[in-house]
């Protein structure tokens, strides 16, 4: 008896720390390096799929012109022009269906495109004037976002849907740039110039119109990004001592988001729900090094977070979009392996999502989910897996006492 009782606590403790090791050692975690087009050296890349599974961007083509890129099951697609030399997609809906960016067409001229594979490359037109530029599409792809020039030749933020392009106006200056719109095209964020000749942030609604967002406590500041429900936007802005910094701005406050050790930060992606932003900062060797910020980690080094992925030298210098869960993350890199700048898709595997203690998920809450979070007490970071219950970065008290008072539910 003694010793069945002895052997069962061995299996207890033995599968506790199989799913404390599993739940802290990554969840599935991968680097992907997109390549290039057919004998060029780099690329770069500005969006991604609800999924992960289409990335965009652009890159140079054999004859040395950039061309947007649609990137699905490790084929590079070149998505062409509007007739002219250059291409660049910024920007793809949830499903990864519709691109958006900006082309050349024949007369040389820089238009906002909206891309299907159905359709091709179509010209979205313009305000009144030559060029027009897309940033943003909404998840359906229906709503897109960006600038265009007006007859006067000024650049102005536009929202285009159903073949209509509307023009948002400024905030009392010239000039504006639409950059991010919520998942349901409702809410548009950019950056105008105000009446002092400043850039400013902006949210912009068919309410309210365009609201500027303030800084940082210095003259400017620029929106690239926005959460699905419109309510977080992130983008970078001056504060006192006149250096840009990363910005969160939720329910009216900008909250300054730090840097990695240096002088400036830039944020230009957001998960769905705002928790998650991703960018680029300076580190305290002044280099520009990819970033992801959390509330409960704060402003980390991807390079540091995933180093496990990272070889010979290769590094993680730009992130610029976010998956809505928060998953996957796309930008530039430096590819050691293959010696040039290249996109980049990091999957960090699925984000922790709280739970009543079932560690182990299999509905009952018991030793090996208690000894699961002993075994792992103390540990901190952004990818400790079901080990952290309520999933504030940290394995601690709080997470024991969840499995405490729900322990034998389900058994």
């Amino acid at each position: 008896m003694m010793r069945r009782a002895t052997q069962t606590i061995e299996r207890v403790l033995f599968g506790a720390l199989v799913v404390s090791l599993v739940a802290t050692a990554g969840w599935s975690q991968s680097l992907t390096w997109l390549g290039t087009l057919p004998g060029r050296t780099s690329s770069e890349a500005w969006g991604v799929s609800a999924d992960g599974s289409v990335v965009v961007g652009w890159a140079y083509n054999a004859d040395g012109q950039s061309r947007a890129f649609r990137w699905q099951n490790g084929v590079m697609q070149d998505l062409g022009t509007l007739g002219g030399a250059n291409s660049y997609a910024y920007g793809v809906s949830a499903d990864g269906s519709v691109v958006v960016g900006m082309a050349y067409n024949a007369a040389g001229q820089r238009r906002a495109f909206r891309w299907t594979q159905a359709t091709g490359m179509v010209d979205l037109g313009t305000l009144g004037g030559a060029w027009s530029a897309a940033h943003g599409v909404s998840a359906d792809g229906s709503v897109v976002v960006g600038w265009a020039y007006n007859a006067a030749g000024q650049d102005r933020a536009f929202r285009w849907q159903n073949g209509v392009m509307q023009d948002l106006g400024t905030l009392g200056g010239r000039l504006s740039s639409a950059w991010g719109v919520s998942a349901d095209g409702s809410v548009v964020v950019g950056y105008a110039r105000n009446a002092a000749g400043y850039w400013r942030a902006f949210r912009w609604t068919q309410a309210t119109g365009m609201v500027d967002l303030g800084t940082l406590g210095g003259g400017e500041s620029l929106a690239r990004g926005v959460s699905a429900d419109g309510s977080v936007v992130v983008g970078y802005a001056r504060n006192a001592a006149n250096q840009y910094h990363a910005f969160r701005w939720q329910n009216g406050v900008m909250q300054d988001l730090g840097t990695l050790g240096g002088d400036r930060s830039e944020a230009h992606g957001v998960s769905a729900d705002g928790s998650v932003v991703v960018g680029w900062a300076y580190n305290a060797a002044g280099q520009v090094r990819a970033f992801r910020w959390t509330a409960a980690g704060g402003m980390e080094d991807l390079n540091i977070t995933y180093a496990s992925l990272l070889t010979d030298g290769s590094v993680l210098v730009v992130a610029r979009a976010i998956s809505p869960d928060g998953r996957y993350i796309v930008g530039l890199g430096y590819n050691a392996a293959t010696g040039r700048d290249e996109a980049f898709l990091l999957d960090t595997g699925p984000r922790c999502v709280s739970h009543n203690g079932d560690v182990d998920n299999n509905g009952c809450i018991d030793d090996a989910d208690l000894l699961a979070v002993l075994f792992a007490f103390g540990n901190a970071g952004s990818d400790l897996g079901r080990v952290d219950v309520n999933c504030d970065g940290t394995v601690d008290d709080a997470d024991l006492l969840v499995v405490l008072f729900n322990f034998g539910s389900g058994c």
